[in-house]
């Protein structure tokens, strides 16, 4: 007799080389990939987060056959493979986007942040944690807000439960909601809070440089009683910029606009006539950081495309070779 359900939908909850969990009915049951997905793109293959239809299998691993379709995909260049991709997590809703105002702070990470967000198709919210510690709250916030328009931040005390109800906004039955930031920035104490129990374990911030020791090592997604999902990630210190070009100028709407205002479309806002970039910046309207950022950014982002596009022609040679062998 046989055992094994047709055509099931599942969702991707953790992610280990080629090994998959999915979360069906409540429970986490393991599953492989069909064969025909390892001649796809890795983009195409199970991120945390995703929908998969599989086949059941009740006495071993199930078989995933396909990923449906995505409405927000988070991808950063892998830190360690020049040009190769790091696709993260998919069908977030909200991304939470942590931050402690202490020594981890940085305008520069949030920024980064935001824009991988926004080129992903998901709704950035920066919580700005530990606020209990911080004497100038308010400057951090307005200094945020500035970042990207429409960006909502707020900060909050997870120990002590301070700002936790401007959150209730984002907490809605069916909504998924990703937290990203660095290792010891209070993910895992926002969760146990969000969730009032104990769900993921912390550790204490050592005094030496006033951060934690990483406590999530993987990507995984977590249902609450509530119809909630929330998805964990490891810390990332450092998150690069490709194929982020519409995020970038998302968060930089401001000087995408200028730009659209200067006298020459090919403008380099260095010595030109008529730059309404350079007159934004004399006048105060534009601060000099804030467009170097822009520009770093998307240099950064051009520079990683480039070496993507370049690698992955080489791949396809290759593979082509291989078959023709």
């Amino acid at each position: 007799m046989n055992n094994i359900e047709q055509n099931k939908i599942g969702r991707i909850s953790e992610v280990r080389k080629n090994s998959f969990m999915i979360k069906f009915q409540g429970q986490d049951i393991p599953g492989k990939l069909k064969g025909f997905f390892y001649e796809e793109s890795a983009d195409k293959l199970p991120v945390v987060g995703d929908y998969v239809s599989f086949s059941y299998n009740p006495y071993g691993d199930s078989v995933i056959h396909e990923v449906k379709e995505r409405k927000s995909f988070l991808q950063r260049p892998d830190q360690s493979k020049t040009g190769v991709m790091q696709y993260m997590v998919a069908n977030a809703d909200y991304v939470f986007i942590v931050t402690s105002l202490n020594e981890d702070y940085s305008y520069n990470r949030i920024a980064r942040y935001v824009s991988v967000v926004l080129q992903g198709h998901a709704t950035p919210v920066v919580i700005l944690t530990k606020s209990d510690l911080c004497n100038n709250v308010g400057r951090y916030l307005r200094e945020v807000e500035n970042i990207a328009d429409g960006v909502k931040v707020h900060a909050i005390s997870a120990l002590y439960e301070i700002g936790l109800d401007e959150l209730e906004e984002y907490l809605q039955p069916g909504k998924t909601i990703c937290l990203m930031g660095s290792s010891g920035a209070g993910k895992s104490t926002l969760i146990n809070a969000l969730c009032n129990q104990e769900i993921m374990k912390t550790s204490a911030i050592r005094e030496s440089d006033d951060t934690g020791r990483h406590t999530t090592t993987h990507r995984q997604l977590i249902e609450l009683e509530n119809g909630i999902s929330i998805i964990d990630t490891p810390g990332m210190r450092e998150l690069g910029m490709a194929e982020a070009k519409e995020g970038i100028d998302n968060t930089f709407s401001d000087i995408v606009e200028l730009e659209c205002r200067c006298k020459f479309s090919n403008c380099r806002h260095d010595t030109e006539p008529g730059c309404a970039v350079k007159a934004a910046i004399e006048s105060g309207e534009l601060s000099m950081e804030r467009f170097r950022l822009y520009q770093n950014l998307g240099k950064e982002n051009t520079n990683n495309y480039a070496k993507k596009k370049e690698i992955s022609k080489w791949a396809k040679a290759y593979k082509k070779n291989k078959f023709q062998r």
